[in-house]
């Protein structure tokens, strides 16, 4: 006799998971593109078939039960595994060599991955490489749910990452850089001319400002004029251009403007800046071989990158006296 159990749709998990996620039958419903009370009645089929409340309400909010929290684990791995394996057997009827969706965080997403990424499709021209660039909570949460087969990506600790294979890959290079025009002293700046210094900076609260904040207040460093704030490295890099202040930037990300003089960069008594980034996979997801050989091409590519500070250190950083 089949159990209750076996006899659940995929469908109902992947509405059960939406809700666990977004803590809400209503939110749920508008992404999913579904009707709030069928919804609801995908909820009560499922509390049915395991014979317990999987969810409470609590005021608008929906939480789990600890049975609930139990089952999500289990739906997130059916759910994840199920649109992997249907993405395989439509890239199979098309005739391709293979397909692989690649997560990244901004700056590595922005300038690092592109020319890796082109030279293996010279290299493979059968196989299709999409590359996504997102939030580091997105794409953590897209290697959970499967959307991505793998990422590299910076990690905040409040991110979830139980559950993925977690590899240091590449720790990103900060540099300070400044408009050609701005006044700034000759001699390496030290941490009080550092704090004293007209800022552009990442949004406060965002992991790149939460990172950058950890690293500059190791050095004794306090930044106390932030002029603007803005959510992208692109966007930094032309407030800087552009005269609004100094800011500290992911040397891949200004590596063309040093180069040209449309941005110095400004020397400091401090030791090099550097944010780790890490691959990350869901553990036991079973990648196809060409998505294998694209990680593990990429991987080795990344972790010889020149922006790689171990290679590529500025030969005036200095530890403070």
């Amino acid at each position: 006799m089949r159990s209750l159990i076996s006899q659940i749709s995929i469908h109902k998990l992947e509405v059960f998971c939406t809700v666990a996620e977004l803590g809400s039958v209503s939110r749920a419903a508008d992404r999913l593109g579904i009707a709030q009370p069928v919804v609801s009645a995908h909820l009560k089929a499922l509390g049915q078939k395991f014979g317990t409340p999987l969810t409470v309400r609590q005021g608008r909010q929906v939480r789990l039960t600890e049975m609930g929290q139990r089952v999500f684990k289990w739906s997130q791995d059916i759910v994840s595994r199920t649109r992997e394996l249907e993405r395989e057997m439509a890239d199979s009827r098309r005739g391709l060599l293979g397909k692989a969706v690649v997560g990244a965080s901004m700056t590595i997403g922005s300038y690092v991955l592109p020319a890796l990424v082109t030279d293996f499709h010279r290299r493979f021209p059968r196989g299709e490489v999409s590359v996504r660039v997102a939030t580091p909570q997105f794409i953590t949460e897209a290697v959970h749910s499967g959307d991505c087969d793998f990422a590299f990506t910076i990690l905040a600790p409040r991110y979830e990452t139980d559950g993925l294979e977690v590899q240091h890959v590449l720790d990103e290079h900060l540099v300070l850089v400044a408009p050609p025009a701005m006044t700034i002293p000759d001699h390496p700046l030290s941490a009080r001319e550092l704090g004293d210094l007209p800022y552009v900076a990442a949004e406060y609260g965002s992991p790149r400002r939460d990172m950058e904040d950890a690293l500059l207040e190791d050095r004794g460093i306090e930044r106390k004029r932030v002029e603007i704030e803005l959510g992208h490295a692109e966007s930094l890099k032309q407030a800087v251009r552009c005269g609004a202040g100094a800011a500290f930037l992911f040397r891949a990300s200004v590596r063309e403007e040093l180069a040209a003089g449309t941005l110095r960069e400004i020397r400091t008594q401090t030791a090099g800046l550097a944010t780790p980034v890490y691959r990350i996979c869901r553990r036991g997801k079973e990648l196809s071989s060409y998505q294998r050989l694209l990680m593990d091409d990429l991987t080795d590519a990344v972790c010889s990158h020149p922006d790689n500070p171990a290679q590529d250190m500025p030969q005036d950083a200095a530890l403070p006296a």
